[in-house]
């Protein structure tokens, strides 16, 4: 295993962005002080993003109260789902009656789980559900007065990076409050403490509200409705300093257990609503609570103190462990300081959004896209810059995963006439994939565990890694070899048509030999033969035949192309305007032994010049960094990662543009990602990749693949 080096490097990058040898250690680098110097501040609540406390399975947004009393931010959670009622329309009543569509595959016809015109409501129902939910919403209750921000005076937040904890700071008639909230590290429980609760008329209090769920794909900043309150219930009993909400949204049922300190009461529902009132006593000058979230009746009594203790201590673990880069302390650079402003508050934000149970969807824990579900393809940006900042346990969290989607993913192949696990794309935690031609067509998730299993092995190599991932190589090599088709014409192995790589804008049934996934798919093999290997295993002579047969990366005049045989390569809007995949050959992926460095140069060079920069996705720009720093342009690298059309607003959140909502959590993962390809190197150019004016300090990276 390689031990994760504690040592501080000076960037001397030579000509052709080649790095310098590592110098004698220093003192480690003051890791509070470059935290804590990109505290986010604000003075007014944002409209679109809160600022969040979380632990990866349960996150709180929060406005500028430092609750959700203005803007109904989010609670969310890993469990946290719902289905709508199924529809009632005769053979379309359950997820069985679901038949998908056939398309003709290589001379036969294979079912895809697409919409069927014919079977518009279950396939619909099948799309939609499940949904995640809002949990509840938690705010300041003005005595049921018509309060507006405006109307506050000396508003002011300050989130505490490095204790996890959020401080607010308000003036209302006359009395300055001050609202401290944390989230436990290990529950779903919210902890907030209320200083200057005291009015003449004793109205500040607090107020819960549920709401029922929405089924829109994209339900940001806010998800759920408090409208239609008919179409649900809540239900409260009271029992000393305690409280417990039971909510019943259909058939999904939670309990919302309310633990206060002092003297203080919950009451409610308001009439009309399910609003819920906890007011301090008369005379009361602080409120302290806590606020659990559960499918079951929750256990805990947790104190603030205990959250508040343990929140601070997981932080301070969190920060003090794993890689770090500093790049501010002696280097006076506007570009470096926003680099690292960027660093800091993503790594904050992964912890929050990303280390969960299951892999995070796209707008990790803070709203809702494609209602809630994850995509499967973008694990591999989600999860694997955790290993490379030496937390591989937070990335290791999810990756359960694949054994619970096992099942499904096997029926999935076996239903197609495939060998092997096919694994899904928008998926729900049961692994289940929801229909969609891209969803059913899109294939270069498949190669993704053996990323995982050989950055694990990079990190632990014996025989628990090779065990623990042995089998979901096999049946991933499996399909892998089975999907690939033999041309007697050409006498290679094809990978389609039909599919869709991973631009998701080409036509599927004329996609022959993508670029990306031709390489993905060696990477994967390969990586599934060495499997064996190490285990003195035999390799199914299968695997062997497709990985030494598969057809070689497509070109035009010099260049890798999107697939085999795309017209207009360089010309067409169509072919420039999503994912420059071609880059990912060699940035996020090592070489396969069919690259060619030159034709990888003209074709960074064609993107540069010929690609709609504004149309892409954040992640493409780390995927181009990781691509120029392997070709030796450092300053290229940076460029890329400080695209105007790669955004970071005051929070650090990755601005989603106009194509997906904010934030974009791939794009906080892949730029992660990108950094610790700067700051660890890669296989044969270890060290530290910056410009050659940064001094940058950096503790614990290792080098990619």
């Amino acid at each position: 295993m390689r031990s994760l080096l504690l040592w501080v490097f000076y960037v001397h990058r030579l000509a052709g962005g080649s790095v310098a040898s590592p110098l004698q250690p220093r003192e480690p680098i003051d890791r509070k002080a470059v935290v804590t110097k990109f505290n986010p501040i604000r003075q007014a609540s944002s409209n679109s993003t809160p600022l969040q406390l979380g632990n990866g399975n349960f996150a709180f947004g929060a406005d500028i109260t430092g609750l959700q009393t203005f803007q109904p931010f989010n609670t969310l959670s890993s469990w946290g789902w719902h289905n709508m009622s199924l529809p009632t329309t005769p053979n379309q009543t359950l997820p069985s009656d679901f038949t998908g569509l056939d398309w003709w595959t290589h001379g036969r016809l294979v079912n895809y789980a697409q919409p069927n015109p014919a079977e518009g409501d279950i396939s619909n129902w099948m799309i939609q559900n499940p949904q995640r939910i809002n949990l509840g919403r938690i705010g300041v209750w003005f005595g049921g007065k018509n309060i507006s921000e405006e109307m506050l005076i000396g508003k002011t937040q300050e989130l505490h990076l490095w204790e996890g904890s959020l401080e607010s700071r308000f003036e209302f008639d006359g009395v300055e409050t001050v609202v401290k909230t944390w989230v436990d590290p290990d529950s779903d429980t919210l902890a907030v403490r209320m200083e200057g609760m005291g009015r003449v008329d004793g109205s500040l209090s607090v107020f819960l509200d549920f709401p029922y769920a929405d089924v829109n794909k994209f339900d940001a900043p806010f998800v759920g409705t408090y409208k239609g309150v008919g179409n649900h219930t809540t239900t409260l009993k009271t029992l000393g300093a305690q409280g417990v909400i039971r909510h019943d949204l259909d058939a999904t049922t939670y309990y919302t257990t309310v633990n206060w300190e002092g003297r203080a009461s919950l009451t409610g529902p308001l009439s009309g609503t399910h609003r819920y009132i906890l007011k301090p006593a008369n005379g009361s000058d602080d409120l302290s609570f806590t606020v659990n979230f559960s499918p079951r009746i929750s256990q805990l009594n947790s104190s603030l103190e205990s959250v508040s203790m343990a929140t601070t201590n997981w932080w301070f673990q969190y920060w003090n462990n794993g890689a770090f880069a500093d790049l501010v302390s002696e280097t006076p650079s506007a570009n470096a300081t926003e680099l690292q402003r960027r660093i800091i508050l993503s790594q904050y934000l992964v912890a929050v959004n990303s280390a969960g149970h299951d892999p995070p969807q796209e707008s990790g824990l803070v709203n809702n896209g494609w209602y809630g579900k994850f995509h499967l393809e973008m694990v591999v940006w989600h999860l694997v810059h955790f290993a490379r900042w030496g937390r591989a346990s937070l990335m290791d969290r999810s990756l359960g995963m694949y054994k619970r989607f096992l099942p499904t993913s096997l029926q999935r192949a076996a239903d197609q006439g495939y060998e092997g696990a096919r694994w899904g794309k928008m998926s729900d935690p049961s692994g289940r994939s929801a229909p969609g031609e891209i969803n059913s067509l899109l294939i270069w998730q498949q190669p993704h565990p053996a990323y995982f299993a050989e950055v694990q092995w990079r990190q632990n190599p014996g025989n628990e890694t090779l065990e623990m991932w042995d089998e979901i190589l096999t049946h991933t090599a499996d399909f892998m070899a089975s999907f690939a088709w033999w041309n007697a014409s050409t006498g290679v192995y094809d990978l389609g048509p039909p599919m869709y790589p991973v631009s998701e804008n080409t036509k599927p049934n004329v996609t022959i030999n993508p670029t990306f996934e031709l390489a993905y798919w060696r990477f994967g093999l390969g990586v599934a033969k060495s499997w064996r290997e190490r285990q003195g295993r035999t390799v199914p002579s299968k695997w062997v035949d497709v990985l030494d047969q598969l057809a070689p990366l497509p070109t035009v005049n010099g260049t890798y192309s999107v697939y085999e045989g795309i017209p207009n390569m360089w010309t067409s809007n169509t072919t420039t305007n999503d994912h420059p995949a071609m880059s990912g050959i060699f940035g996020l992926l090592p070489p396969t032994p069919d690259f060619n460095v030159t034709v990888s140069l003209n074709t960074a060079r064609k993107i540069k010049e010929t690609w709609g920069f504004g149309d892409l996705y954040g992640w493409d720009f780390a995927m181009l960094a990781m691509n120029s720093l392997r070709l030796g342009d450092v300053e290229q690298a940076v460029e890329y990662l400080l695209d105007s059309n790669y955004q970071f607003d005051d929070a650090g959140y990755a601005v989603g543009g106009v194509r997906v909502p904010t934030p974009y959590m791939p794009s906080t993962g892949a730029f992660l990602l990108a950094v610790a390809m700067m700051a660890g190197g890669w296989d044969g150019q270890e060290g530290v990749h910056f410009p050659a004016d940064w001094i940058a300090k950096c503790e614990g990276f290792e080098p990619a693949m």
